[in-house]
C-alpha cells in the first residue's frame, strides 16, 4: 500500500489520517494525512522563497519550465494510468483523458508564454491620451501578485485539475500550494513526486498538501488567492471563511452545474447533426462514469423528437460496456469512491420522483464494485425544480421535453442557475443565434453543433486551454484558462500615467503580441 506524502517547506511529510480504496474491489491502496503539519509555515515559504524565485524568471523561462514539466510527467504516463485504475476506477481511456489533458495544458501554456518575452509584466490594452497632447498618456499593465496560489482540486481529474491550475499560476509568476481531492490523491501524489524530482520548478514554487486542508486558509493574506473546483456547498464555505473575508483573499470557484444540451425541433433523425448529438451525449454520460463537471445532465428536446431520440440514444449507450476497468473491453468503470456511489444513488432516487427510467436505473452494489449503469431518464414534469437544481454526478442524464419554441428552450436551459457549458444542435443559423444570445449570460461556454463542423469538432465536454472554462451563477462564477486570460486571477491590473514615450518604450506590448 502506498503512503502518500505532502511536500511542504522543502521536505516530504507522511500522514495516515485517510485510507484510499480501489472502487472495483474495496481494497485499500494508499494512506495519506495532514495532521500536525505547519501550514502557516508553508504559506510563508511559498511567499518568501517560491515567489521571488519565480518572479526572477522571465516569461520565456517560465514557458520553458512548463514545456519541460509536460515532458517529465509524460515520462511516467503508463504508471499514472495504472494508478488511476486502482484508485480512481478509471478505464485506460479515462485515465488518458486526465493525464494527457494535464500534460497537454502544460504544453499549451508553454506555447502561450513564448510570445510574452523577457519581461515581468503583461501589457493590457493600448496607450490612451490623457492630456491636451499625447505627451501625457496612460496605459494598463498586469503584474504578478506577491502571494501564493492555493489550489483545492476535485477528485475526478487528479492530474489535469492540478496541472491546469498550476500552469496558469506558474506562468504568471505565482507559487502554488496544491491540494488534491483526498479520495483519488494517488495519481496527484505521483505527479507531485515527478515535479519535485525534475528540479524544473524553483524551490518553494510548488508545494503539495495531501489530506485535509486543515487551517490553511487561516494563514492567507490579501495578495494570496484560492482556486477551488468542487461542490457549490464547499465553495460557499471557502468564500465565507472568516480570514478569507477579512483579508480580501481572491477566490475563484468552479462548482457543480447542470449543463444542458438543447436540440432544435427541425433536426431530422439519422442526419449528421442528430448523430453528432447522440455521440456527444452518450460520451458525456459514460466518460469518467459521468463524473465530469462539463457532462450533460439535462437534454432539452422538442416533444415531437423525444421518443425517437431516446430510442437512438439507448442504442448508442449499449456500445459502452460497464465493468472492471482492468478489462479493456469495458468503457464505463465504477464511480470513484463509496461516498460518491451513495450520492449518485440517493440523487437518482430524487430524480425518479419526477421522471421515468428509459434505461439503467437505481444502482445496486455488485460485491464491492461501485458500478452504475448509464441511466437515461425522461421527465414527467419539465418544470420540476429537482431537475434543474440537483446534479447527480454520475452516468445519468434526463430528457426534458419542451414545446419546440426557442424561448422555451432558452428558459428551461437557464433554469439551472448558471452552467459551465451549454451545447446546442441545429443547422439553422437564425435558431442558433437566438438561442446562443439567450443562454450566454448564464453559461461560461456555448458549444454550437451543426453538420458544417461535425467531422472536425471536439466534444463539448472537452475543456480546451485556449478557451475559457468556468461559468456564472451556480457554476461558481469563476473563470479559468482561456489562453492568457487564465493569468488574470494571479496578476494585478495597474493603471500607469505619465510620459507616453516612457510608457510605450518600457511598458508597451512585446513584439510578438
Amino acid at each position: 500500500m502506498h503512503n502518500l506524502k505532502s511536500y511542504l517547506s522543502g521536505s516530504w511529510h507522511s500522514g495516515t489520517d485517510s485510507t484510499l480504496v480501489n472502487p472495483m474491489n474495496g481494497e485499500a491502496v494508499a494512506q495519506c494525512g495532514s495532521s500536525g503539519l505547519d501550514l502557516g509555515a508553508a504559506v510563508t515559504y511559498g511567499q518568501d522563497v517560491g515567489g521571488p524565485a519565480l518572479r526572477a524568471m522571465s516569461f520565456t523561462e517560465r514557458a520553458a519550465m512548463l514545456k519541460g514539466l509536460a515532458a517529465a510527467v509524460h515520462e511516467i504516463r503508463d504508471e499514472l494510468l495504472d494508478l488511476a485504475r486502482i484508485n480512481g476506477g478509471n478505464t485506460r481511456g479515462d485515465g488518458k483523458f486526465d493525464v494527457d489533458g494535464g500534460t497537454g495544458t502544460l504544453a499549451a501554456y508553454a506555447s502561450f508564454g513564448k510570445r510574452l518575452g523577457d519581461r515581468a509584466y503583461l501589457s493590457d490594452g493600448d496607450t490612451v491620451q490623457l492630456g491636451r497632447t499625447a505627451r501625457f498618456s496612460g496605459r494598463h499593465v498586469r503584474v504578478p501578485r506577491p502571494g501564493v496560489a492555493v489550489h483545492i482540486n476535485a477528485f475526478n481529474f487528479p492530474a489535469w485539475g492540478m496541472l491546469e491550475k498550476a500552469a496558469c499560476a506558474w506562468l504568471a509568476g505565482v507559487p502554488v500550494i496544491s491540494k488534491p481531492g483526498t479520495s483519488t490523491a494517488l495519481v496527484a501524489w505521483r505527479v507531485a513526486e515527478q515535479i519535485v524530482a525534475s528540479g524544473l520548478v524553483p524551490e518553494g514554487a510548488f508545494q503539495f498538501l495531501c489530506g485535509s486542508a486543515g487551517d490553511l486558509l487561516d494563514h492567507l493574506g490579501p495578495m494570496d488567492g484560492v482556486a477551488f473546483t468542487g461542490s457549490a456547498q464547499t465553495g460557499l464555505k471557502i468564500k465565507s471563511h472568516p480570514n478569507v473575508q477579512a483579508q480580501n483573499v481572491r477566490v475563484n470557484i468552479e462548482a457543480d452545474s447542470l449543463n444542458g444540451a438543447v436540440l432544435d425541433g427541425d433536426l431530422e433523425p439519422g442526419e449528421e447533426t442528430w448523430n453528432l448529438a447522440l455521440l456527444n451525449i452518450a460520451t458525456d454520460m459514460t466518460q469518467k462514469a459521468g463524473q465530469k463537471c462539463t457532462a450533460v445532465r439535462r437534454i432539452v428536446i422538442p416533444e415531437n423528437l423525444v421518443d425517437q431520440f431516446a430510442e437512438d440514444l439507448v442504442a448508442e449507450l449499449k456500445r459502452f460496456p460497464v465493468g472492471d476497468p482492468a478489462d479493456r473491453v469495458n468503457r464505463v468503470a465504477p464511480v470513484a469512491h463509496p461516498g460518491q456511489f451513495d450520492d449518485v444513488k440517493s440523487g437518482m432516487a430524487k430524480l425518479l420522483e419526477v421522471s421515468d427510467v428509459i434505461c439503467g436505473g437505481l444502482p445496486e452494489k455488485e460485491g464491492e464494485a461501485l458500478l452504475v449503469q448509464p441511466t437515461l431518464l425522461k421527465a414527467t414534469d419539465s418544470e420540476a425544480s429537482v431537475l434543474h437544481e440537483l446534479e447527480v454526478f454520475g452516468p445519468v442524464a434526463t430528457l426534458i421535453p419542451y414545446d419546440g419554441t426557442r424561448s422555451e428552450a432558452i428558459r428551461l436551459c437557464n433554469r439551472g442557475g448558471g452552467g459551465l457549458v451549454c451545447s446546442l444542435y441545429s443547422d439553422d443559423a437564425k435558431w442558433a443565434e437566438e438561442v446562443v444570445l439567450g443562454v450566454a449570460p448564464w453559461h461560461g461556454r456555448v458549444w454550437i453543433g451543426s453538420k458544417r463542423m461535425a467531422e472536425q469538432a471536439l466534444a463539448p465536454g472537452m475543456v480546451l486551454p485556449a478557451m475559457v472554462h468556468g461559468g456564472p451563477g451556480r457554476a461558481g462564477g469563476g473563470e479559468e484558462l482561456g489562453g492568457l486570460r487564465g493569468l488574470d486571477f494571479y496578476t494585478q491590473r495597474v493603471a500607469l500615467e505619465g510620459f507616453s514615450g516612457l510608457l510605450d518604450q518600457r511598458f508597451g506590448p512585446a513584439e510578438q503580441d
